[in-house]
């Protein structure tokens, strides 16, 4: 299949967020197909990027797109949470200056049907890593009554989770995205301009590729890195990934830690990695809202560490 590059998401915000970047090293978290990676490089002439992912199809397309910055990238594969450890080990931690994540599928992914992500897929897959070993069929197929209720709830924020989780043991099994989400269409919420089967394929997905595990996991550890003088842009798609990097961030901001029941400050009042720069998340614009409009669900936000740790 041929891949045609695309423009990522909310691009001109994320290129501003960077740019008075002028030296040192960008973690680009979610290379995807190289959108961001190649625009940030482009306009940080000085800068070094490192580009994460676990596609290989991602990494083998972008290693080609990014071959004019070869000088100035590294790609590594694999979870970022766990390769961004790897990272600091390699670099010194003053160096890095800038980390973005773009968190869940890429617009590529949801395009290509046999990866199992579109609603008209003819397999259950879902896995943005291939070699994973946790794939939609199983948890659809295999996983109890029970596990299906808690995904729906928890990821789908679906109010009859218990409903269409007893009708897919039922039913089961389904041997592709297209046969599950037709299937339950008659469960799933009417009067919303998506598909009526999104909230499923999202928390299957999330499950799958233990989504807000990750995002948490690369929260942990910059909050325990402690980047000095770093800018952390987040892009997440739906509310929980938000909820979730919003919570961080203001707990990042805050300098005094003590309980609020407490009737003074005995923590010392220096516990803040920084500030927040965005009040509300940044969303797309009139234009790329035209021009993309899986944009409108993208919510970016930005939190600057201080100079000094």
């Amino acid at each position: 299949m041929q891949i045609i590059p695309h423009v990522p998401v909310l691009y001109t915000q994320v290129l501003d967020t960077f740019s008075d970047i002028e030296e040192g090293v960008i973690i680009d978290c979610t290379m995807g197909y190289g959108g961001h990676s190649s625009m940030i490089l482009e306009a940080n002439p000085n800068i070094k990027l490192i580009a994460i992912d676990q596609d290989q199809t991602a990494i083998d397309f972008s290693t080609k797109r990014l071959e004019p910055y070869r000088d100035r990238v590294e790609i590594k594969k694999g979870r970022f949470s766990s390769v961004i450890k790897e990272i600091l080990k390699e670099y010194d931690i003053k160096d890095i200056r800038g980390i973005l994540a773009d968190i869940g599928v890429s617009s590529l992914q949801l395009d290509q049907k046999e990866r199992g992500f579109s609603f008209a897929s003819e397999n259950l897959d879902m896995r943005m890593d291939k070699d994973a070993p946790l794939s939609a069929a199983e948890v659809v197929n295999e996983y109890s009554q029970t596990d299906l209720e808690r995904i729906l709830l928890e990821y789908g924020e679906l109010r009859n989770y218990k409903k269409i989780a007893s009708f897919i043991v039922s039913n089961r099994p389904f041997s592709s995205a297209q046969e599950l989400s037709e299937a339950v269409t008659h469960l799933m919420p009417k009067g919303k301009k998506i598909h009526p089967a999104t909230l499923l394929m999202q928390a299957i997905r999330i499950e799958v590729n233990n989504e807000l595990g990750e995002l948490s996991s690369l929260l942990d550890t910059i909050e325990e890195a402690k980047f000095p003088n770093a800018k952390i842009a987040i892009i997440s798609f739906h509310s929980l990934e938000d909820r979730i990097v919003k919570n961080r961030f203001s707990k990042w901001s805050k300098s005094c830690i003590c309980p609020p029941e407490a009737m003074r400050c005995t923590c010392g009042n220096n516990h803040s990695y920084g500030r927040v720069l965005t009040k509300k998340p940044i969303t797309a614009e009139d234009d790329e809202l035209k021009a993309n409009p899986r944009s409108r669900s993208a919510k970016l936000r930005v939190f600057e560490t201080d100079a000094e740790q």
